[in-house]
């Protein structure tokens, strides 16, 4: 492999870091020791700039390139995205459902499309059937047939992905601006 430029990151199919490159996790690391590429990067991942500052941290991240993108602009080091995501109510698009029925029995184990749905009752026991409550003239749908989902739990809100470890230069060519 030729000399790498000093900041430059890389992908690596292995779990480590070479001798001379260090992982792209948010480390923070003492200017001191990695003047050269604190000159290129200063703070712009994080640190307090008098004796430290942080690398990039790509995990779980995904990099993209610095400018403005469908209106929206993007500078060196900004972070966004969820790894996890709550969806409440109000981030479901509005939505109705028909719904029509009738009193009289079922005669049909699965109804077919355009059969309204009857009263049911459990022969053996003659009760009502569980997604139903008792009969009334006038009845609520029983709520357990229309209970939400999800108990306010995140799920995953990752893309498709191939783990690999992204690690930055900490030596190498000093890259010139022209």
């Amino acid at each position: 492999m030729s000399q790498p430029f000093v900041g430059q990151v890389q992908p690596f199919g292995f779990n480590f870091a070479p001798r001379g490159w260090a992982l792209c996790n948010g480390q923070t690391v003492p200017i001191s020791q990695n003047n050269a590429l604190y000159s290129l990067i200063g703070t712009t991942y994080g640190g307090d700039g008098q004796s430290t500052f942080n690398l990039p941290n790509l995990q779980s991240r995904v990099p993209m390139h610095v400018g403005t993108f469908n209106g929206n602009s993007y500078v060196q080091g900004q972070m966004a995205g969820e790894e996890n995501v709550t969806l409440l109510p109000a981030n479901l698009p509005p939505h109705t459902h028909s719904f029509s029925g009738t009193n009289a029995n079922a005669t049909l184990g699965n109804p077919t499309t355009g059969v309204a749905l009857a009263s049911i009752v459990n022969v053996d026991q003659g009760t009502p059937g569980f997604y139903y409550a008792p009969d009334a003239t006038t009845q609520p749908l029983n709520p357990t047939s229309v209970w939400p989902t999800g108990n306010n739990q995140a799920h995953a809100n990752l893309q498709p992905y191939l783990t690999i470890s992204w690690c930055i230069a900490l030596q190498g060519i000093f890259p010139s601006r022209n």
